[in-house]
């Protein structure tokens, strides 16, 4: 069986807020959690950057590493890495054989059953602890303190920005949203956190640690400088550390890049050697795709993922700070999980672009094209807006816009698609 069969046949998108399955495989398998050194990240957005920044990082320091993150763009595989490499579909079978009796004794007597995140949960562990890793960067599904990754205790917590998304499970308020990702703040343990313009998300992040004997390392803006935005690099100084260079795009990855240098130096305190020029070029070679990505070249389109207000905003910062002067076609597609209309208030500001909505590649799952449409057109220029399938909108923006940068926004569970059928124009 493909490995993506096997999470498939789960339910690809279900996450359950419970630890109970993942407790009970850990139990069952000997609990290889507590023989790993964890890295725990959670947060509304960039957590993903700074699970790529600190793996690189980490790597180039000569630790073998694993990584587990979500969503994957193209392979269920990119998910679980070690070093960099995916999983691959002999070692997820292999996985399987062990994990699958157990799971059908578990669901045999639990309800719900196993969702597919608790199986890649746990089928990372168990790889990790088999691969023998030196460290693990373990980035949540959904908030934290009931995310089935909150199993583990880690040697460092890292809590990137906070803002609104799953409300419907995390909860209305940032307060209520705060408190659900500070749930990774362990007893007596380290947590990395950038300071945030809202005092409640701040105040509960301070509150949890002292409750828990926690050491708080907190990224305040002040201790970020003399930024410069050059044509490949980003350049900041963090405190005593001068002329940083980061790969990755936007205001925002500078201060995920702060967060990843204080939890080296917290690390550098647990005695992991963790040299200069490796933290220096771990954030200047980082790779993060699909995340301010430029894609392809003439016409020169980039693909971000920015799927709540909070993604949205900094994706609009991005677009004025590198393409402030140049003409632009949006393509747009979004769950029907997220706040759309709110996200295409933001989007819409830009109102002398073009914007082309589509239903993603999967109409059960994605806001249709043609409400999209219909509630742009309250909002902007009705000339300036289409509705196509997603491959037809590649196809219209290309051909009818060849000297606009061509964004493709909203999702990452397009990028695949989008990136296939690149190839395939090129192979044509």
């Amino acid at each position: 069986m493909k490995p993506q069969n096997y999470f498939d046949q789960l339910g690809r998108k279900t996450k359950n807020p419970t630890l109970r399955a993942t407790q009970y495989f850990m139990a069952e398998f000997g609990h290889p959690e507590e023989k790993l050194k964890f890295i725990h990240i959670a947060g509304t957005n960039g957590k993903g950057s700074c699970a790529e920044m600190m793996t690189n990082i980490l790597v180039k320091a000569g630790y073998r590493v694993g990584t587990f993150m979500s969503p994957h763009l193209e392979k269920y595989n990119e998910r679980i890495r070690i070093n960099q490499h995916n999983i691959t579909d002999q070692e997820i079978d292999k996985l399987m054989q062990k994990i699958a009796p157990k799971m059908e004794q578990y669901n045999a007597e639990n309800t719900p059953n196993v969702t597919a995140f608790e199986l890649e949960t746990t089928m990372a562990i168990l790889h990790f602890f088999e691969q023998k890793c030196d460290l693990v960067v373990f980035e949540t599904g959904l908030g934290g303190l009931n995310d089935c990754t909150n199993i583990v205790k880690p040697l460092v917590s890292m809590i990137t920005s906070i803002g609104y998304d799953h409300m419907n499970i995390l909860g209305n308020t940032l307060a209520e949203i705060t408190e659900q990702k500070a749930g990774i703040i362990k007893e007596n343990s380290q947590t990395v956190f950038a300071q945030q313009d809202e005092k409640v998300v701040n105040d509960i992040i301070k509150q949890n640690c002292q409750e828990k004997q926690n050491t708080l390392h907190l990224v305040r803006p002040s201790a970020i400088s003399n930024v410069r935005f050059q044509p490949d690099f980003q350049a900041f100084d963090y405190k005593n550390d001068t002329n940083i260079l980061v790969n990755l795009k936007g205001k925002k990855q500078i201060k995920n890049a702060a967060m990843c240098i204080e939890c080296v130096e917290v690390l550098r305190n647990q005695s992991y050697v963790i040299p200069e020029e490796a933290m220096r070029e771990g954030l200047k070679t980082v790779v993060h795709k699909g995340r301010f990505e430029i894609i392809n070249h003439n016409p020169e389109m980039v693909f971000d993922g920015a799927h709540n207000q909070m993604a949205i905003e900094n994706f609009r910062n991005n677009v004025q700070m590198y393409y402030e002067n140049r003409k632009k076609v949006y393509l747009f597609s979004i769950l029907k999980t997220k706040d759309y209309v709110t996200i295409l208030k933001e989007l819409l500001q830009d109102s002398n672009s073009i914007f082309v909505f589509t239903s993603g590649n999967n109409k059960d799952e994605y806001v249709a094209k043609e409400d999209l449409l219909e509630e742009a057109k309250k909002l902007t220029n009705p000339q300036n807006l289409y509705a196509q399938e997603l491959e037809d909108a590649l196809d219209f923006a290309q051909e009818n816009y060849p000297n606009h940068v061509i964004f493709i926004v909203g999702s990452f569970y397009i990028y695949g698609t989008v990136i296939e059928k690149l190839r395939n124009d090129k192979n044509d």
